[in-house]
């Protein structure tokens, strides 16, 4: 007979368990993205990077022929992070390049979450290649997206039956914050999901402009 403890799983994502790993998210590879709406990808896009920097996740921003071909980074995460270095790739599959094992093994944690463009290329690769030497994968779907439907949902097939663990933009932050009685990260959180939580974020907005609510407070 379990019993029950008052702590999380270890699957759960924390600030101090995983790094993330940003991939192309750029205008040429934009173009024939038809899974999701360009709009709706950029703010789930915004809002993974936003999570990101304020709990301090390590993250790793690469493109794939930037100056000759895809074009720049969206400025949603570039703004986010101006200090770090985008490392640009030659190889379609990140986890190919040495310069991305260099940082996850100097980063020296288990967990990797990936999102970007295509789901069936550039977050299958690394996300089975992770897997394949031990790493737990996490992807976060609708920071995602591939030339169709079909394309993005067999791509996420692919990596759940080889162990990927998949989530959703918001549902990034929100585990991230996990408890609202962390005060130094509520004010944050509540001002991305705000921003970018969809009717989520309008409930906040709401709650707090009609009668001052706030979570677990």
């Amino acid at each position: 007979m379990p019993t029950a403890k008052a702590a999380p799983g270890k699957t759960l994502l924390d600030p101090f368990n995983h790094a993330l790993i940003m991939i192309d998210f750029q205008s040429q590879m934009s173009f024939a993205t038809k899974s999701i709406d360009a709009v709706a990808l950029r703010n789930n896009t915004s809002l993974v990077a936003k999570a990101a920097k304020e709990f301090k996740v390590p993250t790793i921003l690469t493109t794939v022929a930037e100056k000759t071909f895809s074009g720049p980074m969206y400025g949603e995460i570039t703004s986010v992070f101006p200090e770090e270095t985008l490392i640009d790739r030659t190889s379609m599959n990140t986890w190919e390049d040495p310069r991305i094992a260099e940082r996850v093994n100097a980063i020296a944690r288990d967990k990797i979450t990936l999102c970007g463009l295509w789901t069936s290329v550039c977050i299958v690769g690394p996300a089975l290649s992770a897997i394949d030497q031990g790493f737990e994968v996490y992807v976060i779907a609708d920071a995602c997206g591939d030339v169709s439907d079909e394309a993005h949902d067999r791509a996420m097939d692919r990596m759940v039956q080889a162990g990927a663990r998949p989530m959703t933009s918001l549902q990034y932050l929100l585990e991230l914050q996990r408890d609202w009685a962390r005060t130094d990260t509520y004010v944050q959180t509540t001002t991305t999901a705000a921003q970018h939580g969809g009717a989520y974020g309008l409930g906040i907005i709401y709650a707090k402009t009609m009668f001052g609510a706030s979570e677990g407070h």
